[in-house]
């Protein structure tokens, strides 16, 4: 069976010596431990903290609206309100879509570490990370504008969910078509075989690890980016919807069933989507 090495052209190196050879296994074998807990580690408490932020946030927008969400409930957004809002979405993407790239991030340090620069494995995961949330940064600020648009248009409520049964009905007919896309299935490919994608668009290197990362995510958006509109169907800050959204996108880019699953699931919603815009004619 080919090893990593195989897919990066990086070299392998073996001992003649049996016993420094098994000394010298056990000081790497720890250091690569030390080196994954560091990633797994920040991993867990960048999406904890993500969390951390959502939940009381979205807890206070149905509750009491006296707390961490009344500055969403302002007749004026100015400059600070709209960076409140951005800052609100990047953090939410960042929550929702970290858990699914996780395996790609350990693969790509697995990479490193066998390529000859463990030292170096943990800041071009990070590094990876980065690009990665680069791009779902740039999309959670066209999510803002959008968010914007919409409420000037009359077609979402101040709950941040659609005002009009037949703009949710269109946005789920939207992401269930989708699903069944060329566009789609490629994106979802690339995002369910990471081995296969660091293999194609490997590059040396800390800013190569960034390159990939910004490509994984681009895909990811590719993937994702029609789901995370039905944000605006059963709430932006509803905590259930958000919940089932990062549970959905998981399972398809993780579960064996993943592929075919998103497949059935389109129908599934576009059904539900064609059954709300029929009554909202009615």
């Amino acid at each position: 069976m080919p090893t990593l090495q195989t897919y990066t052209g990086a070299p392998t190196a073996s001992s003649a010596d049996g016993g420094t050879g098994a000394a010298s296994r056990t000081c790497v074998e720890s250091l690569l431990l030390r080196d994954r807990l560091l990633v797994g580690g920040a991993l867990a408490v960048a999406i904890a903290l993500c969390w951390a932020w959502i939940v009381p946030m979205a807890r206070d927008m149905y509750g009491s609206m006296t707390g961490a969400s009344v500055w969403m409930m302002t007749d004026t957004w100015d400059l600070s309100h709209l960076v409140l809002l951005f800052a609100m979405w990047a953090v939410m993407m960042a929550g929702m879509m970290l858990p699914s790239a996780a395996p790609a991030l350990f693969l790509y340090g697995c990479v490193i570490r066998r390529s000859g620069d463990a030292a170096r494995a943990t800041s071009h995961v990070y590094a990876f990370a980065g690009g990665y949330l680069l791009v779902w940064t740039a999309y959670s600020l066209l999510a803002t504008i959008l968010q914007r648009l919409l409420a000037r248009w009359l077609l979402i409520t101040p709950m941040m969910d659609a005002r009009d049964t037949r703009f949710g009905g269109a946005l789920l007919i939207l992401a269930g078509l989708y699903q069944f896309t060329p566009f789609k299935r490629a994106c979802l490919a690339s995002c369910r075989n990471p081995v296969e994608f660091i293999t194609r668009h490997w590059r040396p290197g800390l800013w190569g690890g960034f390159y990939l990362g910004a490509a994984h995510g681009l895909y990811c958006l590719g993937c994702c980016w029609a789901l995370m509109m039905l944000l605006f169907v059963g709430g932006v800050m509803n905590l259930w919807w958000i919940a089932a959204l990062t549970v959905f996108v998981l399972l398809e880019k993780a579960a064996p069933f993943g592929e075919k699953g998103g497949r059935y699931s389109g129908l599934a919603i576009a059904a539900v989507g064609v059954l709300m815009a029929i009554r909202g004619f009615h």
